[in-house]
């Protein structure tokens, strides 16, 4: 027997007062026996049913619907966990969650040594407990301040590495620490006129560890004593450098040191940045990040790079991770990449077999000495004085550009006067 549509308007006004308040199995017994009275469809019945009952025409005024109770949780990290967590970021230089993580309880542990961070117990624990991916949503926010309008010109190149063997004593071993890729920043300002600073940068393939010094010009011989500089204080044995085929490293007296001292030399093909990845990743994620693109072509420019590059160098060695690709596999059109968990290049060093324990003792002891909020402090020092150099530089600039054109316009008044009187 089908019901007429005032019985059907009077089951619904029943009905929905119960399924407001019932369980979910409880609305699914009530649905059925709504659509098998109705014959409504059950689409149609679960959205009329879930309508408000002052909406229906013939509902009584007096009838309220229950309220449902919505679940509250309290949140695992409140403000003092946050608040810590950005000055932590802030110091280790913004880093993604999952070069974070993995390093966060022993850089709470450094700061608080160093009296840079005051935590209770409570708020310690569950800093020390955070993954990666909430890491990344706590400090979405605060990212979002930072990030860059434009794109950078210098991009990382893809992780390939072939080289073109110039001279071999043993094998190129990624595997081993002191196999390294030499490169030069150029610091031009967006033009190539003159002479102009340059910084020589060598990563380790390994470990990451990396070093820079800041050249006056690209010329062979302050390229090849900067790079002897590094030689002496690399914490390994130097065995293999890769270059590109600039001038300023494809020479003779580099070659002649390498053949002397039995290290690999080799180069990449011409106009492949991608032979030489690693070095081109850490030119535009340390050197371009930290000094930017502005020109240095001063004495004293060179001396402040030098004096921030050594600062950077600590804290990049020492508190920066670095994920180094483990395997990638080929999925129809996507490819899969998997990395190793993060570490500093400090950590890798320390791991190596290859390095002597006398000189993990002494990194051990200069580790001990650090306290990464300082460096980060003498670093934005360092580089608000480049900056202060580049606005003094075009401020003299410009004045001797107006001082040059006053005097040509005097020069052309005196030679008017001078043609008048002649007249």
């Amino acid at each position: 027997m089908r019901l007429t549509l005032k019985q059907r308007k009077a089951v619904t006004k029943q009905l929905t007062l119960r399924y407001a308040g019932a369980s979910k199995k409880q609305k699914h017994i009530i649905l059925d026996e709504f659509c098998c009275l109705t014959g409504y469809n059950r689409s149609y019945a679960s959205w009329l049913l879930n309508q408000p009952a002052h909406k229906l025409k013939s509902s009584p005024p007096s009838t309220k619907l229950p309220k449902k109770v919505s679940k509250t949780s309290s949140k695992k990290y409140d403000a003092k966990v946050l608040v810590a967590l950005t000055k932590i970021w802030m110091i280790l230089d913004c880093l993604c969650g999952k070069r974070l993580a993995p390093i966060l309880s022993e850089v709470i542990s450094v700061l608080q040594r160093h009296q840079e961070l005051q935590l209770d117990d409570q708020t310690k624990t569950k800093l020390q407990q955070i993954s990666a991916s909430t890491i990344d949503r706590l400090l979405a926010p605060e990212r979002q301040k930072f990030q860059l309008k434009g794109k950078s010109r210098t991009k990382p190149g893809t992780l390939l590495k072939k080289q073109i063997p110039i001279r071999t004593f043993a094998d190129w071993n990624e595997e081993k620490v002191g196999f390294v890729e030499i490169d030069l920043v150029a610091h031009d300002g967006g033009k190539a006129l003159g002479d102009y600073a340059q910084t020589l940068d060598v990563t380790d393939v390994k470990s990451g560890w990396r070093v820079a010094r800041a050249v006056p010009n690209k010329a062979q011989v302050w390229v090849f004593a900067a790079l002897l500089e590094i030689h002496k204080d690399l914490p390994f044995d130097l065995r293999g450098i890769d270059s590109d085929n600039g001038s300023e490293f494809i020479n003779d007296q580099l070659l002649r040191y390498c053949e002397k001292e039995k290290i690999s030399f080799t180069r990449g093909r011409a106009y492949k940045k991608n032979d030489g990845c690693f070095i081109e990743q850490k030119s535009y994620t340390i050197v371009r990040r930290a000094i930017g693109y502005w020109r240095y072509d001063d004495p004293e420019q060179v001396r402040l790079l030098n004096e921030l590059y050594e600062k950077l160098s600590l804290y990049t060695n020492y508190f920066q991770p670095v994920m180094k690709l483990k395997s990638k596999e080929r999925v129809g059109s996507q490819v899969k990449k998997h990395y190793e968990e993060a570490r500093t290049p400090y950590e890798r060093v320390l791991s190596s077999e290859e390095v002597s324990q006398e000189q993990k003792a002494k990194l051990g002891r200069q580790y001990e000495e650090l306290n990464p909020a300082q460096l980060k402090r003498e670093i934005s020092k360092r580089q608000a004085e480049l900056i202060e150099s580049v606005e003094k530089k075009g401020q003299e600039v410009l004045r001797k550009r107006a001082q040059k054109s006053q005097n040509q316009v005097l020069i052309a008044v005196a030679e008017d006067d001078q043609a008048r009187n002649f007249v």
